[in-house]
């Protein structure tokens, strides 16, 4: 007798579906997983021995029902996914969709800020405390934050970067409030959880996007006040995959000051396109010879992987400090001309 969907795992029913949607698109798919992720799903379908047809058809069914829904909440609103489901579907089949939908979906709060223009919203909070202008900006989008952080005051900017770098969970009283002040025409739609914004990763994708003449306002000033957390995001704001973005005479420059066997160690779990752009940056015999030494290396740890590539990154570092190499950023003072 068959097992019925329900009684799968979720990770299961993945390693079902992938299986049901052929090896072309599960490829896809395992490119916007997590490494780990591959590996539980990978494990999962080679544990599959036979594929029972009702079984196959009741998960594509469920699969196409969670994706519906969650295009229909993305566009309306967890209200509007509910009676769109529930005339589709009835109203068990519909709440167990939406249950299952919002405990790893959540509308984000702001989500009218997001659509807005950054100088319409710069006008309205830049001159509210940095707390609540940091709350504000880790909701934004990066490029929309990137512009409004840059637009700040320069004695502004430092404070309001490290608040949203430092910045924790926020409870949803005060971002209901905030929403409040700031929402015009839409009401506001909150989560009943505490939600995590904010944070190293938030401040650098924003740092990412502002003028290199922004950057270095506040990466000195938060030097200054907190050299701990400025370290920690200068390591995060260009990591060694990043490399594939540099001009070739810039790569030319690194490879130069790089010690061979640290370039070897890195390319050895680095992107195709990463290993491209380097190889095609040497002579060919050069990168013939590469390409020998790493056959020849072997198996090599991780660890030793990713500590060779951090002294990748601090040789590319110091050499943009020193102004000999271009790291392409948002804002005009990097336009290469």
């Amino acid at each position: 007798m068959a097992r019925g969907a329900k009684e799968l795992s979720g990770r299961q029913k993945a390693a079902i579906l992938l299986i049901s949607l052929g090896p072309e698109i599960s490829a896809q798919v395992f490119k916007h997983l997590r490494e780990d992720e591959i590996e539980q799903l990978t494990l999962e379908i080679a544990n599959v021995r036979k594929v029972d047809g009702d079984e196959k058809d009741k998960i594509l069914a469920e699969f196409h029902q969670i994706a519906v829904a969650k295009e229909v909440i993305s566009q309306g609103g967890i209200t509007y996914a509910k009676e769109i489901l529930q005339k589709a579907l009835g109203e068990t089949k519909a709440m167990d969709i939406i249950n299952r939908l919002t405990a790893n979906l959540q509308v984000r709060p702001f989500d009218f800020a997001r659509k807005a223009d950054p100088g319409q919203i710069l006008n309205f909070i830049q001159n509210e405390h940095p707390q609540t202008i940091a709350l504000v900006l880790s909701y934004l989008e990066p490029q929309q934050a990137a512009m409004i952080l840059s637009s700040l005051p320069q004695e502004r900017q430092a404070e309001v970067a490290k608040r949203i770098a430092t910045m924790d969970s926020t409870s949803p009283e005060v971002i209901a409030q905030v929403e409040q002040v700031l929402e015009q025409k839409l009401s506001a739609t909150v989560t009943q959880d505490y939600t995590q914004a904010g944070g190293i990763e938030a401040i650098v994708a924003v740092l990412n996007g502002v003028d290199r003449g922004t950057e270095r306002t506040i990466l000195d000033s938060l030097e200054i006040q907190d050299p701990e957390l400025a370290e920690e995001i200068k390591k995060r704001m260009f990591v060694f995959e990043d490399i594939a973005t540099l001009d070739n005479r810039s790569i030319q420059r690194v490879i130069r000051d790089v010690e061979n066997t640290d370039l070897q160690l890195a390319l050895k779990v680095s992107s195709e396109e990463v290993r491209e752009v380097i190889f095609r940056n040497m002579s060919k015999r050069m990168a013939d010879t590469f390409k020998e030494e790493m056959e020849f290396m072997g198996p090599v740890r991780l660890r030793d992987v990713e500590e060779a590539q951090s002294r990748i990154v601090a040789i590319i570092r110091r050499l943009e400090e020193a102004g000999e190499i271009i790291i392409a950023r948002g804002g005009g003072d990097d336009i290469i001309v």
